[in-house]
């Protein structure tokens, strides 16, 4: 772990390898740890970036912006700390959307992306993440500093695991990041960031109306198909709106893919690197799909949105 202090607060990051640079996002209340299983692998052959954003991990948790474009501007500053021009942006749940966010902003700046079970794209959210959005109902988080919260909680996660739930899938991960909010600030950035993004509707952030600006970035999309936090239908409505993605569904995975088959997940991103050329911005190219407006064929992208589409996809990747 290494530590530079950006427009006056402290940022944490991991920094490994060398190679072409490969930029690691997190979820929300997640840290750079999230990706551990991955950086001896990565580093063989890239530099690993992994940095905990703004408000999370070993990271400051001052009272700022916690929106996706500030998350956004805040991995180019970093990569402009460390002398990174450009890299492949990996992002997992609300990284997912930030590093789409970022492959908007700074176009220039981004080889690849990697959407792994990606926020930014429909409306469908865990209602608990809906729940904690409204206003008060973060008190509930207080909750976490009562005896006993935390035993509660492990139980709970073994229930759900012992059944065989969807959520069940996921509990060790989220249950890491529950107790991954020990105190106040922490508790109030994660407030800060889940309502930037998610309201009692669901999420408020969609990337799809301007995917159409990535045709030329090469881009893989990567999801559980039990994900029970962001459903799997995303995924189909991600890869149709971004021209020439690829798509891999972990059939038996949830919303942590990179954890419950991280052979297989490494497997897929050491071949996406390696066999993809890593995309060379046009601005001029840029402009012209900007006066174009988003094509037709696109604009229908939201319809990929079914359990039966889903069933099709999940049947013919099984």
């Amino acid at each position: 772990m290494e530590y530079r202090t950006v427009h006056g607060y402290r940022r944490a990051f991991v920094h490994a390898g060398s190679g072409p640079a490969v930029l690691l996002v997190h979820g929300i209340g997640d840290s750079s740890e999230t990706w551990r299983a991955l950086f001896p692998l990565l580093a063989r052959n890239h530099t690993v970036i992994a940095p905990d954003l703004l408000g999370h991990g070993r990271s400051d948790k001052p009272r700022a912006d916690y929106s996706v474009a500030a998350f956004a501007n805040g991995l180019r500053d970093l990569m402009g700390v460390l002398g990174i021009e450009r890299a492949t942006v990996v992002g997992h749940s609300l990284g997912g959307g930030v590093a789409m966010q970022f492959a908007y902003q700074f176009p220039e700046k981004c080889e690849r992306l990697v959407l792994v079970s990606s926020g930014g794209v429909g409306r469908e959210v865990h209602p608990a993440l809906r729940l904690v959005s409204l206003p008060n109902a973060d008190l509930a988080l207080h909750l976490l500093r009562l005896p006993g919260t935390r035993l509660a909680g492990r139980a709970v996660a073994a229930v759900t695991k012992t059944l065989g739930t969807a959520i069940g899938h996921d509990s060790d991960d989220l249950l890491r990041v529950f107790e991954a909010l020990p105190d106040t600030t922490s508790r109030s950035a994660f407030i800060r960031t889940l309502r930037a993004v998610v309201d009692w509707r669901g999420q408020v952030v969609t990337m799809l109306d301007r995917c159409y600006l990535g045709r030329g970035l090469p881009t893989l999309v990567i999801w559980g198909g039990r994900d029970p936090v962001i459903p799997a239908e995303h995924a189909l409505a991600l890869h149709a709106a971004l021209p020439g993605s690829q798509l891999e569904i972990f059939a038996d995975a949830g919303h942590f893919p990179h954890h419950t088959d991280p052979a297989r997940f490494i497997a897929v991103l050491q071949d996406f690197l390696a066999t993809t050329t890593p995309s060379d911005h046009d601005p001029e190219f840029w402009r012209t799909l900007l006066r174009r407006g988003r094509p037709d064929d696109l604009a229908d992208a939201d319809a990929a949105l079914t359990e039966e589409n889903l069933s099709a996809v999940t049947r013919n990747v099984t």
